[in-house]
């Protein structure tokens, strides 16, 4: 694909609400994963979660329009206004939205739901059943900016936000839309943690070890899911200098995977990795990092480092697990991301954080502590449990 620029970012995340905060937590290499306090873990394995604290949405909305707006919408117009903010004017009206999330609205269906049977149809609040449906963020983002180019949101678990970036990019270059608010946006729930709980995808104390996210680590045992919401603006012909350029995409399927887990064929990982390099116009040996998709997984990161030792052998570029920082999801699509784009602009790898022993059968070791660099091209991970796999290259220049 032809590049397309990234000219601001907005971030609402846990533990940071703007790209300097957020840019200052990476550099800190401190993670915003802490014990749950917003619904009771009593009974569960799992008990923390990366969860936005000290954020106020009204200094970003006008309360009339707020009082409309669940808590994703909320997060996700907050974090387009921020990001608008970055990029210094306004998109044209012509513009695009593509938005994902993993899980969407979970808690406003189940708040529906409860209104429905305690009070029946007549009385159960028709707001909440508007915005029950995954698409309302970017209908919000849409009304609240003037947008009325496309209006998409993905929901491809762990790869929502690089979809959606892939879709968004590819209209931009067709020249569909003169720009585009691109993002991921995910609320932490109780219905939606105690699930993964149960099925064993979060990571939980064990063998003497605390509770913890540890991606890549050979101890790991889950994920930590977190919330909050990263904005994109993308164009075609930037009017400032921007934080780096989306340069190509690469997709693939593993069709050994279930609909809650991930497979063993990382040959397709290799193949989506691959892709994307070959769409940005480069060569294996141009990347200079992969920021990547591990989340403390044991079939994921395990489907994850065995692609990238498929792919570059010996010649691995240093690599770099974010996760641990903000949690996993949509939001934690979007917050990789943002982590790619600031170490472009700053010229400067972040620490992996809850990486502290590698797995035998690697034959990298992620980046453990900051450190400045040399970086023209980053690769971008997305494995998703269900065997969707997204990949992306972020470049410095615009050819």
């Amino acid at each position: 694909m032809n590049r397309v620029a990234i000219t601001g970012i907005g971030i609402v995340a846990p533990g940071a609400v703007g790209i300097e905060p957020f840019r200052a937590m990476l550099d800190a290499a401190a993670t915003a994963v802490t014990p749950v306090d917003r619904f009771d873990t009593e009974g569960l394995s799992a008990h923390t979660a990366a969860l936005v604290r000290d954020f106020k949405a009204r200094d970003y909305i006008p309360v009339m329009k707020m009082r409309r707006m669940n808590t994703l919408s909320r997060f996700a117009v907050s974090a387009a206004r921020l990001a608008i903010d970055d990029a210094g004017a306004q998109p044209s009206s012509e513009s695009g939205v593509a938005l994902g999330t993993a899980f969407g609205p979970v808690q406003t269906s189940v708040d529906y739901m409860q209104e429905y049977v305690a009070k029946g149809t007549a009385l159960a609040p028709p707001q909440l059943f508007a915005e029950s449906v995954a698409n309302a963020p970017g209908s919000h983002i849409a009304i609240e900016f003037d947008l009325r180019g496309f209006n998409v949101t993905m929901t491809q678990r762990e790869s929502s936000l690089l979809a959606a970036a892939m879709f968004a990019g590819s209209q931009i270059v067709k020249g569909t839309v003169p720009s585009a608010i691109i993002g991921g946006v995910e609320e932490v729930n109780e219905m939606v943690f105690s699930v993964l709980d149960r099925i064993g995808a979060l990571a939980h104390a064990e063998d003497g070890l605390s509770e913890q996210m540890r991606p890549f680590d050979r101890r790991r045992n889950g994920m930590s899911i977190g919330e909050g919401s990263a904005i994109f603006v993308a164009e075609r012909t930037p009017s400032r200098q921007p934080y780096g350029w989306l340069a190509g995409f690469g997709i693939a399927r593993d069709a050994t995977a279930t609909i809650s887990d991930w497979g063993i064929d990382d040959a397709q990982a290799a193949v989506a990795m691959r892709a994307a390099i070959d769409d940005a116009e480069i060569e294996i040996a141009d990347v200079d990092a992969i920021y990547t998709s591990a989340n403390g997984t044991k079939r994921g990161d395990r489907l994850e480092w065995r692609g990238i030792q498929r792919l570059f052998g010996a010649g691995t570029p240093p690599v770099v697990a974010t996760k641990g920082y903000f949690g996993e999801y949509a939001a934690g699509g979007g917050f990789q991301l943002a982590a790619v784009l600031v170490a472009m602009r700053d010229q400067k790898l972040h620490a992996s954080v809850g990486f502290e022993e590698a797995d035998p059968e690697m034959t990298f070791a992620p980046v453990i502590a900051p450190r400045a660099t040399h970086l023209r091209n980053i690769l971008v991970n997305s494995v998703s449990a269900g065997g969707g796999i997204v990949c992306a290259v972020v470049s410095r220049e615009g050819s």
